[in-house]
């Protein structure tokens, strides 16, 4: 999908679908002000149908004699509260409203309140992104928007220089929402090592697989513990990628990689969802898909490394019982108190992996907890750092790709919750704070001297009804964050 840019004015542009922003106290106004030649039509029927233009609401018309044949209205509120979130929605629900028309599409916004970078890249994402359908498994064929051409209307020129990243952005999200969405007899641990030397091979990326016996030979005792109970290999992923001329900044993203979660011995049950544990690997398909995104935008100065330690939590006569005492590779003994707390024992080995590169800062993404979902949603990402340049750098990351996220407190206390009489530590605490004590967890295994933070994505990694620029399912949630947070490291 190509996204350009128009100098038309708006009754010039010649393509097939016009999309208009339009402001609740103006809206009239405004469509007197375009020069369209149906504009009495226009609000004459607006009247009849009761549009207010408030935010979010649409009203499609075919004008098969006119140029262009669709125009569709879409409401953007009131403009002293225009955010540009809201413009991403706007763009969202007007690009889905024109899923089987043919021809060149045309949005023309209010581009002028915004920075017109800014305001294009989250537009033209929004739009491919709100189109984005996973057909893969389906025996017949949906309707799509059947354009390859996208104009933006009215935007300044020097918004030109964003278009490039649209594409690269958009593909590792749909990279990380078909890894998601795909079914866990399709997408393996050896799927994603597979779907990781692809990228690499295509892209230019160092690639490095280790199997179960370069595990064990490095002590990843706490990952290789979860692995054990199935009877597919696991596979501990780790891409680099490197740019050309001097290196200023070194970060490694690291991923949880759980490609089905049965919760072990502490089998899920009730209202687990036991069937929508295939995106338990939703940490791991964001920093694959931030890789695939890295990768073809080639930042200048970067050396990024992309860790996943991916495997099955299955139940078997080898799988790990509740009670059992695993060592961690850093010599850390923990008490696995409960076999569903599986991911920040992956996750445990793949930090002291991240660790030992010495990076100048990590983070990890992982759906690790339903105490995040129930303090923040479905729409808000938990984040868990102590350090506070790498938490404003992820917020105003995640802001400017219109990702929610929320920092959390690290409250050092909950750390006794930790404590066992046996081991080192436990691998969960009581049910309250749950999040945060996972939080204090993974902590015990990233060197002190070393920036980290953790990203909790258990309610963002899915949906179950369209949002905004997530059609339902699988969200690609955190591919954007970690793509803008890229960039905000060469600014240091």
């Amino acid at each position: 999908m190509k996204i350009t840019l128009s100098s038309a004015g708006l009754k010039d542009w010649d393509g097939s679908v016009l999309i208009i922003g339009l402001f609740e106290e103006a809206h009239e106004k405004q469509i007197q002000s375009f020069g369209l030649p149906y504009k009495s039509y226009l609000i004459h029927r607006l009247k009849e149908q009761k549009f207010r233009a408030k935010s979010g609401e649409i009203q499609a018309f075919d004008l098969p004699e006119n140029t262009p044949s669709k125009l569709i209205l879409v409401g953007l509120g009131e403009s002293k509260s225009l955010l540009i979130n809201d413009l991403r929605n706007a763009a969202a629900l007007s690009a889905r409203a024109s899923i089987g028309t043919i021809g060149k599409l045309g949005i023309f916004f209010p581009w002028e309140l915004f920075d017109p970078e800014s305001a294009a890249q989250a537009v033209g994402e929004a739009i491919r992104l709100s189109l984005f359908k996973d057909l893969r498994f389906k025996s017949k064929p949906e309707p799509l928007l059947k354009t390859n051409c996208i104009e933006l209307i009215g935007v300044n020129k020097s918004a030109e220089a964003c278009l490039g990243k649209i594409s690269p952005i958009c593909a590792g999200v749909e990279l990380a929402r078909e890894l998601v969405g795909a079914p866990p007899n399709n997408v393996t641990p050896s799927t994603l090592a597979e779907t990781a030397a692809l990228i690499s091979k295509e892209y230019g990326l160092q690639s490095t697989v280790l199997e179960k016996e370069d595990c064990e030979a490095k002590g990843m005792g706490a990952y290789l513990a979860v692995a054990q109970g199935s009877d597919l290999e696991p596979k501990f992923i780790h891409l680099i990628y490197k740019a050309k001329g001097p290196i200023k900044r070194r970060i490694a993203m690291v991923g949880k990689g759980l490609t089905f979660d049965s919760g072990g011995y502490n089998l899920k049950v009730g209202a687990a969802q036991i069937d929508l544990m295939k995106f338990d690997m939703g940490g791991s398909a964001a920093v694959i898909g931030a890789a695939r995104a890295i990768a073809e935008l080639k930042p200048e100065n970067l050396e990024a490394h992309f860790i996943v330690a991916s495997c099955e939590n299955m139940i078997n006569g080898s799988a790990i019982h509740p009670g059992d005492i695993v060592e961690a590779s850093n010599g850390k003994t923990i008490e696995i108190n409960n076999t569903d707390a599986e991911g920040r024992l992956t996750l445990a080995d793949a930090l002291v992996y991240a660790s030992e590169l010495e990076p100048d800062a990590i983070v990890d993404l992982a759906t690790l907890t339903g105490a995040c979902v129930i303090a923040l949603g479905d729409e808000i990402a938990g984040l868990w750092t102590e350090n506070e340049q790498l938490a404003t750098e992820l917020i105003n990351a995640a802001k400017a790709s219109g990702e929610g996220i929320w920092r959390m407190p690290m409250q050092a206390t909950y750390k006794e919750g930790l404590k066992s009489m046996l081991a080192d530590m436990k691998n969960t605490g009581p049910r309250a704070g749950g999040s945060i004590t996972a939080g204090l967890f993974l902590k015990e295994f990233v060197k002190e001297s070393i920036p980290w933070a953790h990203i909790d994505i258990a309610g963002t990694v899915w949906t179950d009804k369209d949002r905004g620029i997530d059609p339902a399912g699988a969200t690609g949630y955190g591919v954007r964050t970690l793509v803008n947070w890229t960039y905000e490291q060469l600014k240091h």
